[in-house]
């Protein structure tokens, strides 16, 4: 029995067949939208490249960019062929191309679902890709003279600035590392001295912050070294007030960025996903109707149309059996007991003379 099965009159299968076309055209400016919004996603990932670790955070753009390219052809194709399904005589010659063309839209517009929701599962991976690649940059924060790294110290400032932010996952973060450069201390300091032999590594660690860490919002100067002393500064307690630094780390404030751009693509992709699916559902009901008309032999009469000729398990049943006998079609199926004709038989004797001939087995 076919499932959701509609009778179609000639107008209607026109109608059908003219507003199918307009929408395939709107379908190519979907295509055009997608594959912007992956341009526009991969760009900013560009951006903040060099405080990513290489992952598969380029997954997505590039997923989002090739479908986008594949729905402008599909589209434009069918809108093609939609125009043509107006008239039964210009039908005939697609009549063999259109149902492929069913089967790759509907696994393109599978591929436009997959997009959508990876724009919802990719938070974990980008996470991971901004902890990995900001722990490395501000690690090399103060190896300006190194090449490959010159350019970290105004990468970081500059993203702490835009983004309001601090450090990796806060201003803490600072205090683990050594993040001025040797050629600008002073080697003949003792205070110097004292702090690069009371670590293990040597390292000139402080309990400060850079400058781009900084508040220009807040009411007093700005407080880079000694955050945590509350009696190297008046009036100060790091506990109870406010920072005049920023709280926030950049791996959480760029997280926020990219997640609200995510999630807006992946809205904007299921609504297309849902546009495209109503389009594929609207052509399989022309393309069995205008099938239908053929095989009837009347043009100017009424013919069904349907989303599948039979029900689901039989649909599913019968798609099965096809993948199951695939590659079984040059295998010769024997008979327990029976010989292969191509092979001789054994010699019998099939008249009353001596003379040994090959007698044909019966069937």
């Amino acid at each position: 029995m076919a499932v959701l099965k509609v009778k179609f009159t000639k107008t209607r299968r026109d109608k059908l067949a003219q507003i199918l076309w307009i929408l395939n055209w709107v379908s190519v400016v979907s295509g055009i939208i997608l594959f912007s919004l992956g341009l526009f996603l991969k760009i900013e990932i560009k951006k903040r490249n060099e405080v990513m670790a290489k992952g598969d955070v380029n997954s997505l753009p590039n997923m989002l960019i090739s479908v986008g390219v594949i729905a402008c052809i599909i589209n434009f194709l069918g809108g093609k062929i939609c125009y043509d399904c107006s008239d039964a005589n210009k039908f005939s010659r697609w009549k063999l191309v259109m149902l492929p063309y069913i089967v790759c839209t509907f696994c393109f517009t599978f591929c436009i679902l997959v997009g959508a929701l990876m724009c919802y599962t990719t938070r974990n991976e980008l996470e991971e890709s901004l902890y990995l690649g900001l722990r490395d940059a501000i690690k090399f924060y103060k190896d300006t003279d190194i090449p490959g790294r010159c350019f970290l110290k105004k990468t970081v400032d500059m993203l702490q600035i835009g983004f309001q932010c601090c450090g990796n996952n806060g201003f803490r973060d600072w205090f683990e590392i050594q993040w001025v450069s040797a050629r600008y201390l002073n080697m003949a300091s003792k205070e110097v001295l004292d702090r690069l032999k009371s670590n293990v590594d040597g390292k000139f660690l402080v309990d400060g912050v850079p400058f781009s860490c900084c508040n220009p919002s807040s009411p007093r100067p700005c407080i880079q070294y000694q955050l945590t002393n509350n009696s190297a500064h008046y009036n100060y307690d790091f506990l109870t007030e406010e920072l005049n630094v920023w709280v926030k780390g950049c791996r959480e404030a760029l997280l926020d960025y990219y997640t609200a751009i995510m999630r807006s693509i992946g809205i904007t992709a299921l609504l297309i996903w849902l546009f495209e699916l109503s389009v594929l559902i609207g052509v399989r009901y022309l393309q069995t109707a205008m099938r239908n008309v053929l095989l009837l032999g009347d043009l100017e009469g009424e013919s069904d149309g349907w989303l599948l000729e039979n029900s689901f398990v039989e649909t599913a049943k019968y798609n099965i059996n096809i993948i199951k006998n695939l590659g079984k079609a040059n295998q010769i199926s024997t008979v327990s007991g029976m010989n292969d004709p191509n092979i001789d038989v054994q010699n019998t004797n099939c008249g009353k003379s001596n003379v040994t001939t090959k007698c044909i087995p019966a069937a």
